[in-house]
């Protein structure tokens, strides 16, 4: 690992020594895809911010629920993917004695923890920390939507007593939380407290290059409607009441389900309510969908449709507006008053008859209707994306914390 950081250090110069060196704990990283916005956050950072900050990032050999590591990377030493240093763990090597290890003879002046619950990512690091087993240093912690009402309602005991433990031990003493929103720094106080240091950084948008995209070309035929669900199967993302939606409308529909299955019981589930449909709605189960894919399926359906229980950003519904692609989501996201924007629908759960009016004007509106909200869909997110805002939040967070 030295060699390596001396080696990087001679092609930067002295450059390398006055930026900030953060070590990234991270569940999962590129070219892992199926956990999805936690790792677009980290890689739009490490591409956008790699040539000012110095990124270390640790993270697991293998993607979720796979039987076998990457290929082509190397186990237990550290990989240059992008503008970062990345080390593969497997989990038998992810020990505290291992960790401390590393966070011993590692160079770094702050620690990025993407979640608050995960313990090998998180908790673990936490309590190496605060037990003073290692060099104390700053810390910052991204909870990615894990107190929103809707994450939290899964396995919600659990959660709650964590949460209870962790206040009463002080573990979160002296630390920085990352909110993505005034909505997610609102559910960060309501547990830990109206003082608790908080820094809004909106999570980063990936790098676009409007020239690649300008040519959207899109024909939608009056009567007859595509719809994209890209998202884990599990109860948070909501596909069983997405599905229950469709039921009762007219005219001719077809579903595309992508992501990998998460809850088998869920999943199971909604087979018996795609079993009830009717006829003239088709629903089909995809598969895994690579990210580099992501774009050109989105480009190849009407809309996006995720009704999901609570998102603290959602990149994939940023992904679906850059690929013009209009969206329809639940009010539980940062991404509101869309119709108003002409660009789709945020809608309360509760308002059933409101998504099925307009999935029915959806599938009844003609080619003219459609590309006008397909092209400020565009729009709206490709400006987004290069809105260079985002990134001054960044730094701001790093520089600040530091």
């Amino acid at each position: 690992m030295c060699k390596i950081l001396t080696e990087f250090a001679q092609k930067e110069g002295n450059k390398i020594l006055k930026r900030t060196n953060i070590l990234v704990f991270i569940g999962h990283f590129i070219p892992a895809y199926k956990a999805g916005g936690p790792i677009q956050s980290i890689s739009n950072v490490v591409d956008r911010l790699g040539d000012k900050l110095k990124i270390n990032i640790l993270t697991s050999d293998r993607d979720i629920d796979d039987s076998a590591p990457f290929e082509g990377i190397l186990l237990d030493r550290w990989n240059v993917v992008g503008k970062a240093f990345v080390l593969y763990l497997r989990a038998r090597d992810y020990t505290p004695l291992k960790i401390r290890s590393i966070l011993t003879r590692l160079d770094y002046n702050m620690v990025y923890l993407n979640s608050f619950f995960s313990f090998r990512f998180s908790i673990l690091p936490i309590i190496l920390f605060q037990l003073g087993l290692v060099r104390r240093t700053p810390l910052i912690i991204a909870p990615r939507g894990e107190f929103s009402p809707g994450a939290l309602g899964l396995k919600k005991q659990k959660k709650i007593i964590f949460i209870l433990i962790a206040r009463t031990l002080g573990l979160y003493h002296n630390v920085t939380w990352q909110a993505s929103s005034v909505h997610e720094r609102g559910d960060i106080q309501r547990w830990f407290g109206e003082k608790t240091i908080i820094v809004i950084a909106k999570n980063m948008p990936p790098l676009i290059n409007e020239n690649e995209n300008s040519r959207l070309i899109r024909k939608k035929r009056k009567g007859y409607l595509k719809i994209i669900f890209l998202s884990r199967i599990s109860p948070k993302k909501n596909l069983h009441q997405a599905l229950k939606m469709l039921k009762g409308l007219d005219g001719n529909l077809e579903f595309n389900i992508f992501g990998p299955i998460e809850d088998a019981s869920y999943w199971s589930k909604c087979q018996e309510t795609i079993s009830d449909l009717e006829n003239n709605l088709v629903v089909r189960y995809r598969g895994i969908l690579e990210h580099e894919r992501v774009d050109s399926m989105m480009r190849g359906n009407d809309i996006f449709f995720l009704p999901t229980l609570g998102e603290n950003y959602g990149h994939v519904i940023l992904e679906a507006l850059c690929a013009g692609c209009p969206v329809l989501i639940s009010d539980q996201t940062p991404w509101l008053e869309l119709e108003k924007k002409g660009i789709g629908w945020d809608i309360p759960l509760q308002n059933s008859k409101k998504y099925h009016e307009v999935l029915q004007n959806c599938i009844s509106m003609d080619n003219d209707e459609y590309s006008k909200w397909s092209e400020k869909a565009y729009r709206y997110g490709v400006k987004t994306a290069t809105n260079n805002e985002v990134v001054q939040q960044h730094l701001k967070l790093f520089y600040r914390s530091n």
